[in-house]
């Protein structure tokens, strides 16, 4: 999955912060979950309009992002 398939950046979506497609929850807001030991199934439930497949596509994107030196580009996906 692309960044652009899993995540919108649309300034008349909650100001223009990244979402997941189809949804109003901030990818920030799984982010902030795994810092504080909560699980993907914890964060699932607090959010069901996020699929547990787009929840763990932007744990890999992320983690390809970072391993490859590629967060930049991430970024001018967008731009």
């Amino acid at each position: 999955m692309t960044a652009k398939e899993l995540i919108n950046i649309d300034p008349e979506i909650m100001g223009g912060i990244p979402v997941f497609r189809g949804t109003r929850v901030p990818v920030q807001h799984l982010l902030d979950h795994l810092e504080h030991n909560a699980t993907i199934d914890e964060f699932l439930v607090g959010f069901p309009s996020v699929s547990k497949d787009q929840a763990i596509a932007f744990i890999h994107l992320m983690s390809q992002s970072v391993s490859g030196g590629k967060l930049l580009a991430l970024n001018e996906d967008f731009v």
